[in-house]
């Protein structure tokens, strides 16, 4: 068993054996050990975002994702979601053209300090903008 946990942590680029574990066993942190083997022998990697997932198929056309850092859907950019999910047979290219009004792909703040916080409108009773029926 530790020879295969020292080849593991090897070929993911892991220094210690500990986060090789997580990362075998857990599926919150990037992929599980069936995701590893499926990558390993039938994967072809197809292309890498800017955020450093790496998306991958094989020849059956089936097609997933490895995600750089912690796995969070929301990091997939709109063109590589239309490619994973079948909707687009064109692989996303970097140098594709975008438009001027298009902002770059950010992933979803809910619940952490960068979350969207709308300004708070204070109701004053003594201003109204409309006149109630009598």
């Amino acid at each position: 068993m530790s020879i295969i946990l020292l080849y593991t942590s090897k070929l993911c680029g892991f220094k210690n054996s500990n986060m090789s574990l997580k990362v075998i066993f857990t599926w919150w942190n990037k992929q599980t050990l069936g995701t590893f083997l499926k990558t390993l022998f039938t994967g072809k990697l197809v292309g890498k975002d800017n955020f450093g997932n790496k998306y991958y198929k094989n020849k059956h056309d089936e097609r997933w994702v490895i995600y750089s850092k912690e796995v969070e859907a929301t990091k997939i950019t709109a063109d590589w979601y239309h490619w994973i999910h079948h909707t687009n047979d064109k692989i996303p290219n970097e140098s594709d053209k975008k438009h001027d009004w298009q902002k770059e792909h950010s992933e979803n703040k809910t619940g952490t300090a960068q979350s969207y916080k709308p300004v708070k409108i204070k109701k004053e009773d003594n201003l109204k903008k409309y006149e109630t029926w009598k």
